[in-house]
């Protein structure tokens, strides 16, 4: 029987958080710590915040605030909270009168610290809160504790130097720093051992990684290409990435390599030029459709998908079809699609112009008609085809089918043993719907 006290985590957010949630589940598990799915149980939680979006926020209060009834039971009970909402001016001492039940608020760059903070809050009388500059380097941090499975995610870079005026990452975040590719190589050697088959690059502006590190001969294509040769690798992805630092020279790396899934994620946002502008996104509409192009005649069975907003502030009707036009135009395999919500302290926050919620709603609605059609569409024409999946596991959905990917990353479900997670698999496509494709083993 196992004696050793739980931890569970709580993790809001975009992969990145995922991430982290994984070195501090390293760092308890160093402290002395096993892992609990039960948060009733634990004798340590902690909560991985989000401000990119009002509703992440809002699950993230709410958990606080369901958490002081198990403090109230068990005084001994660990609470810390960490991540972007922590980071921003004024949150974390509110965070820390709202809530004193809470031992610890840990910033976005102090994670490294953790441990000794862990310690230090455990016997203080009050929310013991640690927000401070961003370090000068990329702190090196623990090997993450992945929860089982074939695939892992790899950060390559954190913080971002874009200035989008609806984004709130680069202000807590801080600016970009890169890992040095032989730090990066090793940790995904070492995984491929554990028997990981896929890594997923991760980072705030991907295509911006290598600008910070000395010498200048070293960005994202040669570390592409420096992980495509790791041997027993199966495959890499990575997320996100900018459209106005996707170089033809990461284009033709991912047509070159062999691991590279041929899947590119390239937000746009908007289909407005006028709407590029007021975002700061620092390219426009032409700029995006010629990249896209250059895009397919690289890599003809590119899978393109993309992020779109709706309602930021000054959007017009015109604007708003110039998006749906340019859906039409390039046909994305999958669009993520959001309405706009303002963040404190982004420029956007305070444009006037605010675009009232019904109609945020409504254009959000029509937005989701269009990229769901697409997206059947795109994945209709898949019927009758094989494809090349990597297995993941059982279905979350039935336990006598399985589930893994394309290199499109298209889930996929069909018949098969268990045994086979890690393996790649040809499936016959049968049917398909919005989300998921459906077929046979051959």
């Amino acid at each position: 029987m196992d004696l050793r006290p739980t931890c569970h985590i709580d993790t809001y957010g975009c992969q990145m958080n995922e991430n982290d949630s994984e070195i501090l589940l390293a760092y308890l598990e160093e402290l002395g710590y096993t892992w609990t799915d039960n948060v009733a149980e634990a004798d340590a939680v902690m909560v991985n915040t989000c401000c990119v979006r009002e509703s992440a926020e809002d699950r993230a209060y709410g958990r606080l605030g369901e958490l002081k009834s198990l403090k109230a039971q068990r005084p001994e009970l660990f609470i810390g909270v960490a991540g972007c909402m922590t980071q921003q001016p004024g949150v974390a001492e509110d965070m820390a009168r709202r809530f004193p039940h809470v031992n610890l608020i840990l910033g976005t760059h102090n994670l490294r610290r953790f441990p000794e903070l862990f310690s230090a809050s455990r016997t203080a009388s009050r929310p013991v809160v640690d927000i401070e500059a961003e370090p000068e380097e990329m702190p090196l941090f623990p090997r993450g504790v992945r929860q089982g499975g074939v695939t892992a995610w790899v950060t390559i870079l954190r913080g971002c130097d874009k200035r989008c005026t609806y984004c709130i990452v680069p202000y807590v975040r801080g600016r970009e720093m890169s890992r040095p590719v032989e730090e990066i190589v090793a940790e995904v050697e070492a995984l491929v051992r554990d028997g990981v088959r896929e890594v997923t690059l991760l980072g705030q502006n991907v295509n911006a990684y290598g600008k910070d590190l000395p010498g200048g001969s070293i960005n994202f294509a040669t570390l592409l290409f420096a992980l495509d040769a790791v041997d027993g690798l199966e495959r890499i992805r990575y997320t996100t990435s900018h459209p106005r630092d996707f170089t033809q020279e990461m284009v033709e790396a991912i047509a070159q390599t062999q691991k590279v899934c041929e899947h590119f994620h390239v937000p746009v946002q908007s289909g407005a030029n006028h709407m590029l502008r007021r975002m700061a996104r620092g390219y426009t509409r032409e700029r995006y459709v010629d990249l896209i192009e250059r895009i397919r005649r690289a890599v003809p069975t590119a899978a393109i998908t993309t992020d779109l907003i709706v309602g930021f502030p000054g959007e017009t009707e015109e604007d708003f079809e110039a998006t749906l036009d340019l859906c039409e135009q390039l046909r994305f395999d999958k669009s993520y699609t959001f309405m706009y919500s303002p963040r404190r302290g982004t420029p956007a926050a305070d444009f006037p112009e605010q675009i009232p919620l019904a109609l945020k709603k409504e254009r959000l609605a029509r937005l989701i008609a269009v990229t769901d059609r697409l997206s059947r569409d795109a994945n209709q024409r898949q019927i009758g085809t094989e494809v090349e999946v990597l297995v993941e596991g059982v279905s979350k959905k039935s336990e006598v089918r399985l589930m893994g990917r394309t290199r499109h990353n298209q889930p996929v479900v069909f018949a098969g043993d268990a045994a086979w997670a890690g393996q790649i698999r040809r499936v016959l496509v049968a049917r398909a719907n919005t989300w998921t494709l459906e077929g046979e083993v051959l």
